[in-house]
């Protein structure tokens, strides 16, 4: 009898969960409420799509910023070189930028995305656009499905495992609107109280709103309470209309 999989959410994670568990004898289905899968990695590194850096795991858990040691098997299993190498085997072309990110060679985030589609396409998951996951229906312990909506209509989808890629509370208009925190919370999770992070610096003075738009590279940024630095790093910034951003201010 084959095995159902539905994974909830068609995004970077959905696709990869979905295009690597694909196998003879399961059936994969990503549910996807927006009208195209991965959304939200158009727009990643301002289009280009910096997907991972390239280090070892034991570096790449030094910049968890609390609580490494829940990434440790995960990332022990499935490091950022397997995640290059995985990507290049799929035909994607890759190039290391200073910090060791990795970009796709053709600083176009849609080929990332195009070669996800292709994985998914080649290894016969099943995927439904326009298709919101309302809830995930239990019965003794297990999930036997979910219930979903499309076209205004509900309908009920079997499964025998259900993965939840549904993103955070991060982006609303991407899909991103906190549904997964529901999902976990009604399947008998505790969900602590969700602080923003990656988000710019606003700022009183009025000097600094006076250079809305310019934009600086190479720089340090350095946040003290009192003697004491917060923060220290070097990168890229911008000056806005209510304050700093850019990849060093969101760090």
């Amino acid at each position: 009898m084959q095995k159902k999989i539905i994974v909830i959410g068609g995004g970077a994670g959905g696709m990869l969960f979905a295009a690597l568990a694909a196998r003879p004898g399961t059936q994969v289905t990503i549910v996807e409420k927006n009208e195209k899968l991965g959304k939200k990695l158009f727009i990643t590194g301002k289009g280009r799509c910096n997907f991972t850096n390239r280090c070892d795991s034991g570096e790449f858990l030094k910049h968890v910023v609390s609580n490494s040691r829940f990434l440790y098997s995960a990332v022990s299993r499935f490091s950022p070189e397997d995640l290059i190498a995985l990507f290049e085997s799929w035909g994607l072309k890759t190039k290391t930028e200073r910090g060791r990110r990795m970009f796709p060679a053709s600083d176009k985030s849609s080929d990332v995305i195009d070669v996800l589609k292709s994985a998914l396409r080649k290894n016969g998951v099943k995927v439904m656009l326009h298709t919101k996951a309302l809830d995930i229906i239990t019965s003794e312990d297990s999930v036997t499905g979910i219930r979903a909506m499309k076209d205004g209509e509900e309908f009920f989808l079997p499964a025998d495992r259900i993965v939840v890629a549904s993103g955070g509370l991060s982006y609303p208009s991407t899909g991103s609107d906190g549904d997964g925190y529901r999902f976990a919370e009604k399947t008998g999770h505790r969900i602590t109280k969700l602080y923003p992070s990656l988000v710019p610096i606003v700022c009183r003075e009025e000097s600094v709103r006076r250079m809305q738009g310019l934009s600086l590279k190479n720089v340090e940024l350095v946040i003290c309470s009192g003697k004491k630095i917060l923060f220290s790093e070097f990168g890229e910034m911008m000056f806005t209309h209510f304050g700093i951003t850019g990849p060093l201010v969101l760090s």
